[in-house]
């Protein structure tokens, strides 16, 4: 018995995003052909925002299109960058003459192709592009290598630029925001199991029932060593740290935390690791002043979370507070 609940392998993407219109009709639009996913009522008059990626990871980014967020999202086959003839025609699509940001993912066929699409947009848009690169695991220091990879933060990339958006900021803005929230943002995570490929159902690493694979991937990849297993206080410690010393996190400082399930983490552990986050935190006087616990960016069904923090300034968490309205996120 298979897996996962599919029918033919190279369906499975489209038809879990018909699924998504059939839930959300209100909200999204698919469009086949090539595919990506749209505003089901298109914004008039603002900067049209666009992401996308392989599959996966959902509800990132199909299920982040709305109000308040995304304008299009395009989806690539499971782990698999999206075209760029894709990213091109969903930019056209919801480009509203008031420029088009591009929010992307560290990855090396997602930057790719989307600075292909930026570059079939031609002059005639007005196209930026922010990445998003916040995950502390791929830090190696190498100037020359891919850098670090793109991971939970991205959630908070979309949600501030769409606000910025939203109010009408012009495209230079929203980009620079985005580009803030990236330099303000640090990600790690572990899983307990990994994830399944759901077209050869092989995991893609093993683990022993007292071990955890830490500084894991959102593709399967393996982290930067097994450890023993811990407690939830223990756990989220060892991801706590690292990523305070990185943002040179001090007493006072305000941030928002995001604790991120991989896919199969249950919302009971997410709401006791979240728990525990805030409990590290305060231990150095960091005020967690904006959380949230849930999976949004995960990796078919690893078990295990990861964490972001973001250091907030009054500008950053008005716009996390801003209204937002996406089938995965509302407020």
């Amino acid at each position: 018995m298979s897996r996962y609940i599919r029918n033919e392998r190279d369906t499975f993407v489209r038809q879990a995003v018909e699924g998504l219109e059939a839930a959300h009709p209100d909200l999204v639009r698919v469009h086949d052909d090539p595919l990506f996913v749209t505003r089901r009522t298109p914004a008039r008059g603002k900067v049209a925002l666009v992401s996308g990626g392989g599959s996966g990871h959902e509800p990132l980014h199909t299920g982040l299109v709305g109000t308040g967020m995304l304008d299009a999202a395009v989806p690539g086959a499971v782990f698999t960058s999206p075209t760029a003839l894709q990213v091109r025609e969903a930019a056209r699509t919801v480009d509203t003459g008031a420029g088009v940001v591009l929010l992307v993912k560290n990855y090396t066929g997602d930057v790719l192709n989307f600075r292909i699409a930026a570059e079939l947009l031609g002059d005639r848009n007005d196209v930026h592009m922010v990445v998003v690169d916040d995950d502390l695991a791929t830090a190696t220091g190498d100037e020359d290598g891919p850098g670090r990879r793109g991971t939970a933060a991205v959630l908070a990339v979309e949600k501030v630029c769409g606000a910025a958006a939203e109010a009408g900021a012009p495209a230079v803005r929203v980009r620079d925001l985005g580009r803030e929230v990236v330099s303000r943002s640090a990600t790690l995570g572990l899983a307990l199991e990994a994830c399944t490929n759901p077209m050869t159902g092989v995991r893609s690493f093993e683990l022993e029932r007292d071990e955890i694979e830490f500084g894991v991937g959102i593709h399967g990849e393996r982290g930067t060593g097994t450890r023993a297993a811990g407690t939830a206080a223990e756990l989220a410690e060892a991801l706590v740290r690292p990523l305070v010393e990185h943002l040179g996190l001090a007493r006072g400082d305000e941030v928002l935390a995001i604790v991120n399930g991989f896919g199969a983490t249950h919302p009971l552990e997410l709401g006791v690791a979240l728990r525990e986050v805030r409990r590290s935190l305060a231990g150095d006087g960091v005020v967690v002043a904006r959380a949230l616990a849930g999976s949004y960016v995960t990796s078919l069904d690893m078990r295990g979370f990861s964490v972001t923090l973001t250091a907030l300034t009054a500008e950053l968490a008005e716009l996390w507070d801003a209204p937002v309205r996406t089938p995965a996120l509302t407020w």
